[in-house]
């Protein structure tokens, strides 16, 4: 393959993905419908031009049978009055009045199987506009459909591989951390709560009990005959004393 060749093909080539990049679906199914209405009314034209000419022909073959039928009528008036020579004169005038016409009828002949042809080819082209407006409507929404899902597929590509979903999930992972700590407190709080309450309950069963030993002690007191001594044993010391170091401790 020649040099030359090689760059025209690339040449082609580049040409041909241009005009594909720059082709929009919705202009070209316009423009062609556009077309076919301007070849639709060429057609009309046409065919109203045809059936122009075919009456035109139409009165011409009438007005040159009329003429032909007058020379006829000439002739039986000649022939009558014994003019054979101006009959036959009539007679040669009507002949070629009476060529003309059948020429005539001819020319309708073909004319009228050309307005028929032309009339049938009107109405398939108007069938096939009819048909192209409401494909036109059906793939001009569908180009719109795939033009639309195309846009969200490649912002749905740049947003994923974009800084923007990665500071998104960071902020939702701290908006996570941040409801463990909060709820890590509120069950902290919870627990320091519990506890207090149930220290109260334990200081009232021990001022109960206290209570019911002074009571006690009290009676004991009252019924029992104390020793003439006041002074406490020292044992009893020792003990009261050992009692007092192991509530104080920890």
């Amino acid at each position: 393959m020649g040099l030359f060749d090689r760059i025209m093909r690339v040449i082609r080539a580049n040409l041909n993905s241009l005009v594909s990049g720059a082709e929009d679906p919705e202009k070209i199914l316009e423009q062609a419908v556009m077309d076919m209405q301007e070849e639709l009314i060429q057609l009309r034209q046409a065919v109203a031009q045809a059936i122009a000419t075919q009456k035109r022909t139409e009165r011409q073959c009438s007005q040159a049978q009329t003429t032909a039928d007058e020379w006829y009528r000439r002739a039986q008036l000649a022939l009558q009055k014994g003019d054979e020579a101006l009959a036959r004169e009539a007679l040669t005038r009507r002949k070629s009045y009476q060529d003309t016409a059948e020429a005539m009828r001819s020319q309708i002949e073909q004319q009228s199987t050309i307005v028929t042809q032309l009339r049938q080819n009107m109405m398939k082209l108007e069938s096939k506009i009819s048909e192209a407006k409401t494909k036109k409507d059906l793939y001009i929404a569908r180009a719109r459909s795939a033009k639309a899902s195309q846009q969200i597929n490649d912002m749905m590509g740049r947003v994923g591989t974009g800084s923007a979903i990665a500071a998104f999930e960071r902020m939702e992972e701290k908006v996570l951390q941040l409801e463990a700590q909060s709820e890590a407190v509120a069950e902290l709080g919870t627990d320091d709560l519990e506890k207090r309450i149930a220290a109260l309950g334990e200081a009232d069963e021990v001022e109960a009990e206290l209570a019911a030993l002074r009571n006690q002690m009290t009676g004991s007191a009252s019924t029992a005959q104390l020793p003439s001594s006041p002074a406490p044993t020292s044992e009893a010391d020792q003990e009261l004393e050992k009692l007092r170091q192991q509530i104080r401790e920890p």
